[in-house]
C-alpha cells in the first residue's frame, strides 16, 4: 500500500473524518499534533496541521524536525506540503496556486537538521532541486486532470515571522529573484531531504506581499481568500490521492 504525508498549512487544518490516529512520539520532542489516518482505496493518508489542531503554533515556534521525523517512522514514501504565501510577481494574484520548484531561505535560529550533535550521522544532502521528486510532477499532472489551475514553478522566499514584511524587504526578495513569500517552507523542505521523503509544496496566494497594494495587509481578507481558495486545493488534492491509488509505490 502507498502511503503519502500531508502537512496542512493556514486555511487547511484539518482533510476530513479520519479513519484513526497515530500519536506518535520523537527524540526531537513534540510535533505539532498526533496524525491523523485515512485510507483512501489502497492509498494511506497521514494528515499533520503544521500549527497544531488550533493553529496556535506561530512559524518560528514549529518543531519541524519532530514533524518530519513523525512521518519517517510511519514509512510515508513522501510529504505534500500546503504553505499560504504572499505574492510579489504580478502573476501571483490571491486565491493563486502555485507548484514552485525552488527556493531561498532567509530564516534564522530554527533546528534546520537532523545533524546537530556530535552523535548524530552528518549530512551534506544535495539541495539544488529542493523540489525534485516524483511528488512535484504529479501535482501538476493532478492540477491539469482536476482542471485546477496553477502555477507551475516559481521561488518562494521563506522568511523568519510571524510578523509580515516590510515594503523594503519584499522589494529586496524581488530582486533576488522570488516570486512568492512564506514562513513554513524551511527547514521543512531540507529535513524532509535528510528523511529520505520525497517533497513537494503547494502554495497558496493568501494577499499580496507588503507594499504593493495601497491598503494594508488585512488578516480578515486574508482569511477570506484563503477559504475560497481552498476549494480547489481540495479538488486538486483529491485528483492527486486518486492517481496515487493507481501507482505501485
Amino acid at each position: 500500500m502507498c502511503s503519502v504525508g500531508l502537512i496542512g498549512g493556514t486555511g487547511l487544518e484539518s482533510w476530513g473524518e479520519a479513519a484513526g490516529t497515530r500519536d506518535c512520539t520523537s527524540r526531537y520532542g513534540q510535533p505539532s499534533a498526533a496524525l491523523s489516518e485515512y485510507r483512501l482505496g489502497d492509498l494511506l493518508v497521514f494528515f499533520l496541521p503544521r500549527h497544531g489542531p488550533q493553529h496556535t503554533i506561530p512559524p518560528h515556534a514549529v518543531n519541524y524536525r519532530a514533524n518530519i521525523d513523525v512521518f519517517r517512522q510511519v514509512g510515508v514514501d513522501g510529504i505534500i506540503a500546503i504553505n499560504a504565501v504572499g505574492g510579489i510577481v504580478s502573476h501571483s494574484l490571491p486565491g493563486t496556486l502555485t507548484v514552485p520548484d525552488q527556493l531561498i531561505d532567509y530564516t534564522r535560529g530554527r533546528a534546520h537538521t537532523f545533524s546537530m550533535n556530535s552523535d548524530d550521522e552528518l549530512q551534506h544532502i544535495e539541495f539544488a532541486g529542493p523540489f525534485d521528486g516524483r511528488l512535484r510532477p504529479a501535482l501538476v499532472k493532478a492540477a491539469a486532470a482536476a482542471e485546477v489551475a496553477i502555477v507551475d514553478g516559481g521561488c518562494i522566499a521563506v522568511t523568519q515571522g510571524p510578523r509580515l514584511e516590510t515594503a523594503a524587504e519584499i522589494r529586496r526578495l524581488e530582486r533576488d529573484g522570488c516570486d512568492l513569500v512564506g514562513m513554513t517552507t524551511m527547514p521543512e523542505a531540507a529535513l524532509a531531504r535528510e528523511a529520505g521523503l520525497d517533497y513537494a509544496s503547494l502554495c497558496v496566494t493568501a494577499n499580496r506581499a507588503a507594499g504593493l497594494e495601497h491598503e494594508p495587509v488585512s488578516m480578515e481578507a486574508i482569511e477570506a481568500t484563503l477559504a475560497d481558495a481552498m476549494v480547489g486545493v481540495r479538488k486538486l488534492l483529491s485528483a492527486f490521492f486518486e492517481e496515487l491509488t493507481n501507482v505501485t509505490c
